[in-house]
């Protein structure tokens, strides 16, 4: 590709460059209706996670893509950035980091975006996960605490594993919790579940949800961390 960038530029090393980027850039575009970003890297620096998003897990390996998420990190400590859109704003080399992103999907030729972004004040405690020794990490999770640090990394853990949705049962928006009570309803009722026994049957299937998508309500998988992450995430 630069080889033929090269020729239409008259062996102009930057203007072969400008061509390869303009290229890329409008290939990128068509792309990016059509396909989405399920591989990346998130890193964490004191109480700052970052999340740089792309297609392919050979992208999301490579020395250019890392060293622009380290950069795009560095410049959330620095800014005190705290969503996406205030470190897409953020100067970085001249332009800013949203600009950074799409100069590096227009040389790539992969759609790539700026994640989510999260900065915690106070204790922080980090855990990163990798989906394979070879990759970046994937996940990350920041838990702010006050007391014991192994306690809160414990539960990063626990949240990578199992992924809640909710801290507690209260959190749970009401339209969230009716949707669960009429799907329970109506799978027993399907199942021919005697209607005295409707109630009792929702209570109990609502329940199991706040088991699952609720922190405080999942049982404890301290020491089941390990094969949990394994299982879940290759």
């Amino acid at each position: 590709m630069l080889f033929r960038s090269l020729e239409e530029a008259d062996g102009d090393f930057d203007k072969a460059i400008e061509i390869l980027r303009v290229s890329g850039a409008a290939k990128a575009a068509k792309r990016g209706a059509e396909r989405t970003t399920s591989n990346g890297v998130v890193l964490a620096k004191g109480g700052v996670l970052v999340e740089l998003l792309c297609e392919t897990d050979f992208v999301a390996k490579g020395a250019d893509f890392v060293g622009l998420a380290e950069k795009a990190l560095e410049v959330a400590t620095a800014t005190g950035a705290k969503s996406t859109e205030e470190l897409a704003a953020a100067a970085l080399d001249g332009g800013t980091v949203g600009s950074a992103v799409e100069g590096l999907a227009a040389v790539i030729g992969e759609k790539i975006e700026l994640g989510r972004v999260v900065a915690f004040p106070g204790d922080v405690a980090v855990y990163l996960h990798r989906r394979s020794p070879d990759l970046p990490p994937s996940v990350g999770v920041l838990v702010q605490f006050v007391g014991a640090e192994d306690v809160a990394r414990g539960v990063a853990m626990q949240v990578a594993a199992m992924r809640p949705n909710y801290l507690s049962r209260e959190d749970v928006p009401a339209e969230v919790v009716e949707t669960e009570k009429r799907i329970a309803e109506e799978t027993a009722r399907n199942e021919g579940k005697p209607d005295a026994a409707i109630g009792k049957i929702v209570e109990g299937r609502v329940n199991s949800y706040f088991k699952d998508f609720c922190l405080l309500e999942q049982a404890s998988r301290s020491e089941e961390h390990t094969s949990e992450l394994q299982s879940r995430f290759g």
